[in-house]
């Protein structure tokens, strides 16, 4: 396994599988692996001739408020993972190699409409810092595909926007959500949760479930439905920041015609955020 440091280390061994007729898959990553990251790294071993795994801790997508710092960051053990799942090269940058001229001079790719709902309602300017890191990664990489989690449901639809909008010559690829054997979606922020907290965790997804039997069952009064279970989420011990019902192909919350749906949540467990998303065709 090849590691790169910076951009031009990175360019010179991708010309070496292009001079070799390879296709990239390409996986980007802020590290602090985990199965969720590595089903995404095996989806793209069977999409190309090479995977190409980026870790990248980016600053641009953190908030004033949101403790850069303390983002959790295990570079050794990432690698060692990436080695045995037969990634052919990691991109490692600092961030003076992806912004030379400092955060606030740097030019931003930002997606209108999708970003502004959600965790872009919550977490105002994160997704101008995820198109713009991941549009120069697709610069820097030029894949024939990048695989995503659909754990963020939310971003994957907003890279897919940007790769169509922005005409960039990569397919997007989705994948299932990574789960613990409750339930609960994998993530690196999982690790920031007391016993307690964990034993707890699970009832999100538990939560969307309800919701969507109810949905399959045929209740359409969707506020109705998202109160109530917010309440309930409250009562379990969550603080939810949403818990939405929406198109999923616009973000627009959902009306009664509206046939292909995701329910959208985010609460916090003591400090630590969850999200989680339940898709439905009626």
């Amino acid at each position: 396994m090849d590691i790169a440091a910076d951009p031009t280390s990175l360019q010179q061994t991708l010309q070496g599988y292009r001079t070799a007729g390879q296709t990239v898959a390409f996986v980007p990553t802020m590290g602090n692996l985990h199965a969720g990251h590595l089903s995404l790294v095996h989806r793209a071993a069977s999409l190309a001739d090479r995977v190409v795994v980026s870790i990248f801790v980016n600053p641009m997508q953190f908030g004033p408020s949101e403790d850069l710092d303390a983002y959790p960051r295990t570079l050794e053990a990432d690698l060692a993972q990436l080695k045995a799942a037969g990634v052919a090269l990691v991109f490692t940058p600092q961030p003076e190699h992806i912004y030379p001229e400092g955060i606030d001079a740097h030019t931003k790719v930002s997606v209108p409409g999708l970003t502004t709902v959600l965790c872009g309602a919550s977490r105002p300017g994160h997704f101008d810092g995820v198109t713009s890191v991941v549009c120069k990664l697709f610069n820097l990489v030029a894949p024939n595909v990048a695989v995503f989690g659909e754990k963020d449901l939310q971003q994957l639809l907003i890279i897919k926007k940007m790769v169509r909008d922005l005409a960039l010559p990569v397919a997007i690829e989705g994948v299932a959500t990574a789960r613990a054997d409750d339930g609960l979606a994998l993530s690196s922020r999982n690790g920031y949760l007391t016993p307690e907290e964990r034993a707890i965790a699970p009832g999100l997804r538990q939560t969307l479930t309800a919701m969507g039997a109810a949905i399959s069952a045929g209740e359409r009064n969707y506020n109705a439905l998202c109160q109530a279970h917010s309440a309930q989420l409250e009562n379990q011990g969550f603080k939810p920041d949403y818990l939405e019902i929406r198109c999923r192909s616009t973000l627009a919350l959902a009306t009664s015609d509206i046939r292909q749906l995701a329910i959208f949540a985010a609460a916090k467990l003591g400090k630590t955020r969850l999200i989680d998303n339940l898709q439905l065709d009626l």
